[in-house]
């Protein structure tokens, strides 16, 4: 039984450890998910949706840590009984996702791993079972490490799992599993396979007020993208910072151009306020969520391929050349 205990114990701790850390480097992602459950198409409880972000935050620390001490065998009894609490929380939302046919993908695995609602539910289903057998047999998890050694190293990976997560909202997620990554091309992400009923990239046009730029403006050779998905919800500081390397891009001879879901004319309002000027182009705000989690962000583009990507308060880092 021991020997199963470890096992269970390695499993469900590296399953947590690595859901946890693939959510910890982009936590934004997964509050936009939490944004998704909270909507009234699926559990209807909108007035969550302003704290989805720390809900996603705590969620994330909680779900990390607690692989951390299962593995090194940390207050075994107390963590395995967490490890129940969480994966019943879960549990319940994948069947609910799943049966309801809600939530296509419910962000369990972050943007590295996609599964569908089924086999995310059927997953989480042998994760409770294997942290029933942590519970019931919790004495049989031993320490790997003396019990002052244990103590400092769960607050060793609390503090470093706490700087990564406000490193990456202020900068950007440190790994980057979407398909707009660095290096990417986004008119190979947007064609359609065989094998996939949707290709990666969906929903991204950048339209004009007469017509739809994305074959055009995918063939340049220098373009440098001002992403904004939200002018209401995105920081006016960002704004402010951005003319120098604007200037510098359009000396080098850049295509420049605002990107937004908002109504044209707020942004021309911005634009002009700060002396950007820039044509701006509308695209869906979900897709540009996407693109960068900065709101604003600057992204740069050759001939379709992503070049760089920083956050407003990074700007003046953006590869030109």
């Amino acid at each position: 039984m021991k020997i199963l205990v470890s096992i269970a114990r390695f499993l469900v701790g590296i399953t947590f450890l690595f859901s946890g850390f693939v959510k910890l480097v982009d936590p934004l992602g997964s509050a936009y998910k939490f944004q998704e459950y909270f909507s009234p198409e699926v559990l209807n409880m909108e007035f969550l949706s302003p704290y989805a972000l720390p809900f996603s935050i705590v969620l994330i620390i909680i779900e990390i840590m607690l692989g951390v001490m299962i593995l090194i065998g940390f207050k075994s009894k107390l963590t395995a009984w967490g490890l129940l609490g969480i994966m019943l929380v879960f549990l319940f939302l994948t069947w609910y996702s799943a049966y309801y046919d809600k939530v296509q993908d419910c962000g369990c695995f972050g943007d590295a791993l996609k599964l569908s609602s089924w086999n995310t539910f059927y997953k989480n289903i042998i994760l409770v079972a294997l942290v029933i057998l942590l519970v019931v047999r919790s004495y049989d998890i031993c320490p790997i490490l003396g019990q002052t050694t244990e103590k400092w190293v769960t607050l060793a990976s609390l503090f470093t799992f706490l700087f990564i997560t406000y490193y990456v909202l202020i900068h950007l997620p440190i790994i980057d599993f979407r398909p707009f990554a660095i290096g990417n091309s986004i008119p190979k992400g947007m064609e359609y396979t065989d094998q996939a009923e949707y290709p990666p990239i969906k929903d991204f046009f950048l339209e004009s007020e007469t017509a739809d730029l994305t074959p055009q403006l995918m063939k340049e050779e220098k373009l440098l993208l001002v992403i904004a998905y939200n002018l209401d919800k995105s920081d006016k500081e960002g704004f402010a910072n951005l003319k120098p390397i604007l200037t510098k891009a359009k000396e080098n001879g850049y295509k420049i151009y605002g990107v937004s879901s908002s109504v044209k004319e707020e942004f021309d309002a911005l634009n002009k306020e700060h002396g950007l000027d820039f044509e701006v182009l509308f695209c869906d705000g979900t897709a540009l969520k996407t693109v960068i989690r900065s709101n604003p962000g600057l992204i740069t583009i050759s001939k379709g391929i992503v070049m760089d990507k920083r956050s407003w308060i990074d700007a003046d880092d953006l590869i030109i050349e």
